[in-house]
């Protein structure tokens, strides 16, 4: 049976053997959570695999403690020998690394219950976050590009089809090319409403007469690495 009971001053193999086997299950569950929600270019499978590595290690740490103070002195003079010098450029990285570190702690200190359910909230909030989009600021800005034989004004069609896939847009910049034609190069900054529809405005772009060399970039995934 499963209780959220306080560790033994001796572990049993049995209960050592149940206490990482749930570490690892359970930083299983973290590390899926943390591959399925994962954003932006810096993804690393060695990270994704620490993360199951560090809940069982840390459910092991906490068996070899017990309930020893001096054990747990020992220990610690032991980690102080090893230096870490990997550079962690994801917050949120951090925060699936603290995951791992108390939920194997729960796992090995035999809070089985806690272990299980700290994981369940946790993994269910890194969805949440994730599937609302929760502190996004402006999710879908983009950069235009174009060049177009000529000047766009009001009544022109590029405009409306830029209101009509995005919630705003700026002109940036409108410059001649210089080689003695009459093209001009377009810069938009945009406010795109749903990155889905993005091949159906450049689509729609593409088809307006004497517009060349359409270029959108996602602002969003250059800056989130």
């Amino acid at each position: 049976m499963l209780e959220d009971a306080p560790s033994a001053a001796l572990f049993g193999p049995y209960d050592i053997i149940l206490s990482l086997l749930l570490a690892f299950l359970l930083g299983q569950v973290i590390a899926w959570v943390y591959y399925a929600t994962h954003s932006g270019l810096s993804y690393s499978r060695s990270f994704v695999q620490s993360l199951i590595m560090i809940t069982v290690v840390v459910a092991m740490v906490m068996t070899v403690i017990g309930n020893s103070i001096i054990t747990a002195v020992g220990l610690m003079g032991a980690l102080a020998i090893i230096r870490f010098r990997n550079i962690i450029k994801d917050t949120r990285d951090i925060a699936f690394i603290f995951c791992s570190l108390v939920v194997g702690m729960a796992a090995g200190s035999q809070r089985y219950m806690t272990a299980i359910v700290g994981t369940v909230i946790l993994c269910l909030i890194a969805l949440y976050l994730y599937m609302t989009g929760f502190g996004t600021h402006q999710p879908h800005n983009g950069f235009l590009r174009f060049s177009f034989k000529g000047h766009i004004g009001p009544g022109h069609p590029i405009p409306g089809i830029l209101k009509r896939f995005c919630g705003s847009f700026t002109l940036i910049s409108a410059q001649d090319s210089g080689f003695g034609t009459a093209e001009v190069e377009y810069a938009y900054q945009l406010m795109i409403r749903n990155a889905a529809t993005n091949a159906e405005m450049l689509s729609a772009l593409k088809r307006v007469e004497g517009i060349e060399n359409v270029n959108l970039t996602m602002q969003e995934q250059l800056l989130e690495v």
